[in-house]
């Protein structure tokens, strides 16, 4: 036996008080009336005999009730032994990690091995499920008490470049309580990585009736070397040589060196060597890049001889490409807004169009169609022949950029898209000396990474009545600024002040140039994208125009990717493996997409043991660290039972206290 609160049995010293009622209570002599004492001796009377205890029974009673109450205080328990627990239908669940991390030494062929063992200790009539999970959860067989379908589904396993995701698990385990409307008992095999823990705990909760059992592959902190992440241009446009940017991590690491070599299309490149601090990170710069066109697979690598070899490559992807043409028309009188918007896309260095300047005149025998996009800047008028093949071009899919200005005035229609003109708003002295812009959608992507128009000055802006078009960015006075609207396929783009910086002194600003960069890639449908991608991430494979039509998927394997229904119907894909996907599409080029498993499965640090017993115990009224087994030991509080033999000894004082004491009066 034991006491929870032991501190309260310095409470016996009241066994004290009826000790002083019985022995020490005062003796009492009933006065006799006497004519005279005269002839009687004084002496003292000895009160020894009037000590002595009386009603021993009460008094015992009295002391042994003193000591009970001290005793249900001090919270008595004694030590169970705890019987398994049998659940009627429970459910036994075989969860197996298949991510990336299981890879490192053979762990996920000892967590198969493990895990048939679980099935072959199944009773007869005991059902059991497996499932196997990464970033997601999948089913690998039914709900069954057949041996071999479970052995089989634990066969079928097979490793992944997937990122580990307790919370996924746990989302899915709730899901099948609620569904079977039974307990589970779930075994997990996993190496515990402390990388697949959820951002918010709450994640892991289990249902009431779900036990969790954890049996950890090798969880321990191994050393692991990586190529974490490498920067690279998606798309080259010019002979220079590119550059190549990349860091290799280590986790749980001595200091060491490292040989990283870069290769394309699986040539070695260069190769240098790189010192990794300990549980640090380090980056090599790669200067020699030359890109030759077309698609090409890029590739660093590590050598690590660590367990884990699968991070010790990074694939990415880049293209070499001629610049696409887009035309810009201007008025004769009027270059600088040509200068401004040329000088803006050529100032990263690698401009992915060719700007050919036209006047308004020499347009009658252009094809739009010829051109990625078209720029009309402040036009008087245009050819009629060419409005018109601007027109069907942009309900074909094209786009056009239209700025106004003064001679925007003089018409009553915005070309192109027949928005109608209402009015010029100038800043003059008398009043507000300029406007700036306001209430900037910044999803839009012309302003998607550039939202600091704060201190752009417009002085004179054209007003247009946008009726249902989009608009991306207003004036302080609430004229509507940039106006998207969609005709058939494509769009127009109304800009209500002027590319150069006389209307306004946009062009002098730092946001000038991402506005018009980001506007060129807008308009000519021109997808930047990432050099690589990571597993788990899904990819468009068509859009409105290409409804309909198949497209082709090649895994990194060599396989497709897609079924005969999948290639026409599917909106987009899923990227489940590290590699080189190509997708084919009808009418397009190519495209070369590289992705890589998430490197936050090469850190190998194990969840500590704590968080797991938390995570256990998240399920309502199930035992402790997944369950109790034969032979735990339970504390068994037995207060309440003290406190019943209090409340008898009280009501037995109480009849005794009331006879000895009736008995008292009656001789007095």
């Amino acid at each position: 036996m034991g006491f929870f609160t032991p501190w309260f049995l310095a409470g016996a010293v009241g066994v004290g008080l009826p000790i002083w009622l019985h022995l020490l209570r005062k003796h009492r002599s009933t006065p006799t009336p006497f004519s005279s004492l005269m002839f009687f001796e004084q002496h003292i009377q000895s009160s020894i005999k009037h000590r002595r205890l009386r009603y021993l029974l009460l008094f015992a009673l009295r002391t042994l009730l003193v000591l009970l109450i001290v005793l249900a205080f001090a919270q008595p328990y004694i030590q169970q032994k705890v019987l398994p627990l049998t659940r009627s239908g429970q459910i036994t669940v075989v969860a197996i990690d298949n991510s990336l991390s299981m890879q490192a030494g053979g762990r996920l062929d000892q967590a198969k091995r493990m895990a048939k063992s679980e099935v072959g200790s199944l009773h007869a009539g005991e059902r059991g499920q497996v499932l196997a999970f990464g970033s997601r959860v999948q089913v690998m067989s039914e709900i069954t008490d057949d041996h071999a379908p479970l052995n089989a589904g634990i066969d079928s396993v097979e490793p992944s470049d997937a990122r580990t995701s307790y919370g996924e698990l746990a989302r899915s385990l709730r899901s099948i309580s609620q569904a079977a409307h039974l307990p589970l008992e779930v075994h997990l095999y996993s190496d515990m990585q402390q990388s697949g823990m959820p951002a918010n705990f709450n994640d892991l909760r289990l249902s009431a009736d779900v036990r969790l059992v954890t049996h950890p592959i090798d969880a321990k902190a191994e050393p692991n070397f990586a190529v974490e992440n490498v920067v690279a241009p998606r798309r080259v446009y010019d002979a220079k040589k590119a550059r190549v940017l990349v860091t290799v991590a280590g986790f749980n690491n001595q200091k060491s060196t490292r040989k990283v070599t870069l290769l394309l299309n699986n040539r070695v490149v260069e190769a240098k060597t790189a010192e990794v601090p300990e549980g640090g990170r380090t980056s090599v710069e790669f200067l020699s890049l030359d890109v030759p066109y077309g698609l090409n697979k890029g590739e660093v690598r590590i050598d690590a001889a660590d367990p884990l070899p699968n991070d010790d490559n990074f694939f990415f992807s880049v293209e070499r490409a001629d610049p696409r043409h887009a035309l810009f028309v201007h008025e004769p009188e009027n270059t600088n807004g040509l200068v401004y918007f040329k000088a803006a896309l050529e100032s990263s260095g690698e401009s992915a169009f060719a700007i050919d300047a036209a006047t308004a005149d020499q347009t009658a025998n252009l094809l739009p169609s010829k051109y990625a996009f078209v720029v009309l800047s402040d036009v008087g008028g245009l050819p009629p022949s060419f409005e018109n093949l601007l027109r069907e071009y942009v309900r074909g899919g094209g786009s056009v950029l239209v700025s106004l200005g003064r001679q925007a005035v003089a018409r009553a229609r915005v070309p192109v898209s027949d928005a109608r003109v209402e009015a010029a708003r100038y800043a003059g002295r008398e009043g507000e000396r300029f406007q700036t812009a306001i209430g900037l959608d910044t999803s839009h992507p012309s302003i998607l990474k550039d939202n600091r128009w704060d201190d752009v000055k417009f002085y004179q802006a054209i007003r247009v009545s946008p009726g249902t078009a989009r608009v991306a960015a207003r004036l302080s006075d609430g004229t509507p600024l940039l106006i998207d609207q969609q005709m058939g396929e494509g769009h127009v783009l109304v800009f209500a002040s002027t590319l150069d910086n006389i209307a306004n002194d946009f062009p002098v600003h730092a946001s000038f140039v991402p506005f018009i960069q980001q506007t060129a890639r807008y308009l000519g449908h021109l997808t930047e994208g990432a050099p690589s991608m990571a597993v788990g991430s899904f990819a468009e494979l068509r859009d409105s125009k290409q409804k309909g039509a198949a497209v082709d998927v090649v895994d990194p394997k060599g396989e497709r990717a897609l079924s005969l229904e999948e290639a026409t119907k599917a909106q987009n894909i899923q990227f489940t493996m590290a590699g080189f996907y190509e997708i084919r599409r009808p009418n397009t080029p190519n495209e070369l997409v590289a992705v890589n498993a998430d490197r936050h499965e090469s850190d190998l640090t194990p969840i500590p043991q704590e968080t797991l017993t938390l995570w256990q115990n998240t399920a309502e009224g199930s035992p402790a660290a997944g369950g109790s087994v034969q032979g735990e030991q339970k504390p068994l509080s037995v207060w309440w039972y003290v406190m019943l033999a209090v409340l008898a000894l009280a009501v037995a004082e109480s009849l005794f206290g009331n006879r000895y004491l009736s008995v008292d009066k009656e001789a007095a």
